[in-house]
């Protein structure tokens, strides 16, 4: 397999990889993070604008619990106060100065179960990513071998590269599972 070619097949898993990583950022762990609210979306400058959090403002933790949003402009405060607090996320933002501040409760034992869940689904989705990238790599790989543009033997070593790069692709969707469900897990 020519360098070009593996390197934009691992280029393309990568790119499955950093969406599994920021979908699984998205999931509550009972720790404050920034991902929690990034990319809630935000209707700013009197609903003429939508915007996300992260556009808007600067946002930090203080301690396991807390999230800060500092906004940019102080004049949409309240905008972003509203689209955090009206997007469900299982915790509300108040107004503290030019700041919000943001306290994240701790989680019941059934929503970590949910949760657990929902990072699993999140998963399995990175895998059908993944192996999809690997069949539409193959069939090139093949289609290549029936126009006798390669060799068989190069068919089947390409194919053998493939696998070991969709082996250590999968290899690193278990670890972000393991690594997710053990914050998961903790109290």
């Amino acid at each position: 397999m020519d360098a070009q070619f593996s390197s934009e097949l691992k280029m393309k898993m990568q790119k499955a990889i950093s969406v599994i990583r920021e979908d699984l950022g998205t999931i509550r762990t009972g720790r404050a993070t920034p991902a929690l609210v990034e990319n809630v979306i935000i209707s700013a400058y009197e609903n003429t604008q939508k915007l996300k959090v992260k556009e808007l403002a600067t946002i930090s933790t203080d301690g396991p619990r807390m999230i800060i949003i500092a906004p940019f402009d102080p004049s949409v405060i309240r905008d972003v106060e509203r689209g955090i607090n009206s997007a469900n996320l299982g915790f509300t933002g108040a107004v503290d100065g030019n700041i919000i501040r943001i306290n994240i409760p701790p989680l019941t034992a059934d929503r970590r179960d949910e949760y657990i869940k929902l990072a699993h689904t999140k998963i399995e989705g990175g895998r059908v990513m993944i192996r999809q990238i690997r069949h539409d790599v193959m069939s090139d790989v093949k289609r290549q071998s029936e126009d006798k543009l390669i060799s068989e033997d190069d068919r089947k070593r390409i194919e053998k590269e493939i696998q070991l790069l969709t082996d250590e692709m999968m290899a690193e969707i278990d670890a972000l599972k393991s690594k997710k469900e053990n914050e998961l897990s903790q109290v």
